[in-house]
């Protein structure tokens, strides 16, 4: 009778263990010893982040990505980070659906794309090369180049001609939202939150026709801007997986950027993952939001001396292109200047750190599965959080993954695994429909 209840308390062990979270807090390691063991990690895995975004101006003979520039990305910074895989990010503001808007949007769109193609073909060849596969990227990272991918944040560029879904998928684009802040031409936004106005109630019917043919030439649907219906309808049109490719818990920092309970419970079923984001107030809103008053004081203060005048966000956002790329590099460098003292401010203060941002991670782990969760920083385009402010920060992630009980093989699908698994295939779902 004995050796029956020790063997069948050894079962229930047995299955609790079995049943129990895929991870488990490393307490045993000293700081050290974890550092260390982070640091071979970090070498093994394909290091990815899916969301970074440019400024032209940084692509040029004088000035540009082999250079220590005050940007979050760059060449040094991604070797001091060992940051692999950075997806430079086609970016165009939402402006008047109009011919002349389509237009001016586009021509902003092909000038980022020739500046990504000149930093890894005349700039840097040697140092960065553009992939546009999972097996390029690997390969590229294997003799020992950074990668380059591109993304295109807001379909507003592709205008009422659905041929330029070939057209930027041929420049190299694999993933592509449909909207930004605010509704183009092809879906709403999750800014309609604000005031519950919205122009299509989801995808447009046009919206519709650039699903398809994103579907047909192998880009990833990417779902972190697009409203909630729209999700919605592009889950339903779309015959491969989808991405969110800089979003966070909405249950953990309710904010209209991030994905609710329901909409990750789609995005797994379709297949897809959810690129956790480090930008603070996507992160923890409250306290984002509290060390902002105290940064706030350290920027207007440097702001004064080097006369210039913070803006809100929503301000700039109604500049024209040309003052907002001035007032971002403008900004930018007050930022620079001003982060000894907001250093200082940090030590006695709480800003949204690396642990906060692994939080996320934690629960959409726990939510969806490990198979359906990646990493994004949103840097340069106001992301980063204590811990990893920018590219050079990188390994600070995975030390604190680590810390946290997560294996080498979870750490590089989070990295990269499950982003190039959705890659592989909605390429093969391309060839499908070709092939038809």
């Amino acid at each position: 009778m004995k050796n029956l209840k020790y063997l069948f308390i050894v079962l229930i062990v047995f299955v609790a263990c079995e049943n129990a979270s895929e991870k488990s807090i490393e307490t045993n390691l000293t700081n050290a010893e974890l550092l260390a063991k982070a640091t071979e990690i970090h070498k093994r895995v394909l290091t990815l982040d899916t969301h970074n975004d440019i400024n032209i101006k940084n692509f040029t003979d004088s000035i540009n990505y082999t250079q220590e520039l005050d940007n979050q990305v760059n060449l040094p910074k991604m070797k001091k980070g060992d940051l692999d895989v950075s997806w430079f990010i086609v970016y165009t503001g939402q402006g008047d659906l109009t011919q002349e808007g389509f237009d001016d949007a586009y021509d902003q769109a092909i000038s980022k794309f020739k500046a990504i193609h000149k930093l890894t073909e005349e700039i840097a060849p040697n140092e960065i090369e553009l992939a546009v596969t999972s097996e390029e990227a690997r390969t590229i990272n294997k003799i020992g180049k950074k990668v380059a991918m591109i993304g295109i944040e807001n379909g507003y560029p592709i205008g009422t001609d659905v041929s330029r879904v070939k057209e930027f998928y041929d420049l190299g684009a694999r993933y592509m939202s449909l909207s930004h802040n605010g509704h183009s031409q092809l879906c709403d936004s999750n800014t309609g939150e604000e005031n519950d106005i919205w122009l299509h109630n989801g995808v447009s019917d046009l919206g519709k026709e650039v699903l398809a043919e994103m579907n047909k030439w192998g880009i990833m649907i990417d779902v972190s801007h697009p409203s909630k219906e729209a999700m919605r309808d592009m889950i339903e049109l779309s015959k491969a997986p989808i991405i969110a490719s800089h979003s966070s818990a909405r249950a953990l920092c309710n904010h209209s950027r991030n994905l609710d309970d329901e909409q990750l419970g789609w995005l797994k079923n379709n297949g897809g993952v959810v690129q956790t984001v480090a930008f603070s107030a996507y992160v923890n809103t409250e306290k984002n939001k509290k060390f902002g008053e105290l940064t706030k004081v350290i920027l207007n203060e440097i702001a004064a001396i080097e006369g210039f005048e913070i803006l809100s966000w929503g301000e700039v956002r109604k500049m024209k292109k040309e003052d907002q790329d001035a007032y971002i590099e403008k900004y930018i460098k007050i930022r620079g200047l001003s982060k000894p003292k907001m250093d200082e401010a940090s030590v006695n203060g709480d800003p949204v750190n690396v642990s906060d941002f692994v939080d996320h991670i934690d629960y959409l782990v726990e939510k969806i599965g490990i198979e359906h969760v990646g990493i994004s920083s949103d840097f340069d385009g106001g992301g980063g959080v204590y811990g990893w402010n920018d590219a050079s920060e990188t390994l600070n992630v995975t030390v604190e993954l680590v810390k946290r009980g997560y294996s080498e093989e979870q750490i590089e699908k989070l990295w990269s695994g499950n982003l190039l698994r959705v890659l592989d295939e909605v390429e093969k779902v391309a060839q499908e429909i070709q092939g038809k």
